[in-house]
């Protein structure tokens, strides 16, 4: 089933917003160890699928699977794929 072009809207919004956070987090000596970096981005990534899940369209099944490409997408650009 294709995506709803509003839900791919917002998986691009979203997906722009998460990369302006991310590169806002570059550091020359990090202020966190990794683990702990780890931490706060997959609960950044948690926060954003939460927020743009809220605001998904169509049936249920369309909903899940745009919740679903958001989470690839963010787990594709995130600092540490895969955990997510």
């Amino acid at each position: 089933m294709a995506l709803l072009q509003t839900n791919k809207d917002l998986i691009a919004t979203g997906i722009k917003e998460f990369n302006i956070l991310l590169n806002q987090q570059v550091f020359s000596d990090p202020a966190v160890p990794e683990e702990a970096m780890v931490t706060v981005v997959n609960d950044w990534a948690n926060f954003y699928i939460n927020y743009y899940r809220q605001q998904m369209v169509g049936e249920q099944q369309e909903q899940h699977e745009a919740v679903q490409e958001l989470r690839q997408q963010l787990d594709t650009v995130c600092l540490f794929p895969g955990q997510i």
